[in-house]
């Protein structure tokens, strides 16, 4: 299988399970890799045989500006509409990170990864 690979897509959001979290929001990191056959585009030349990585960016960025507990929701809001608007898709593995966690101690990120 092919893949198109979007790499460290970054968002200021509002996701988290305290109240701190969904008023000041975080800084949050996506990663994608998107199976799919790129066999065709690599001879049409044509953006009409692949899947356009600007209309995903965007597709990323809106399921980012809405506001969920969890990071697994996210990630899974955002495989489906992927896997919606684009049934060429075969697979969508996502990594998405939260900056800076609120723990006690000090942590860089704490990130989900999910296929489907």
């Amino acid at each position: 299988m092919d893949y198109i690979e979007l790499k460290k897509m970054t968002f200021h959001a509002f996701h988290g399970v305290f109240p701190q979290e969904r008023k000041t929001g975080n800084i949050f990191t996506v990663d994608l890799r998107i199976g799919i056959d790129l066999s065709i585009a690599s001879v049409s030349d044509s953006l009409k045989d692949t899947v356009d990585y600007a209309l995903i960016f965007e597709i990323v960025k809106g399921e980012m500006s809405i506001p969920s507990n969890l990071l697994e929701h996210v990630a899974g809001r955002i495989i489906r509409s992927i896997k919606g608007r684009f049934p060429e898709v075969k697979g969508v593995e996502i990594r998405l990170s939260k900056h800076n966690p609120p723990v006690n101690g000090q942590m860089d990120e704490s990130a989900v990864v999910m296929f489907a």
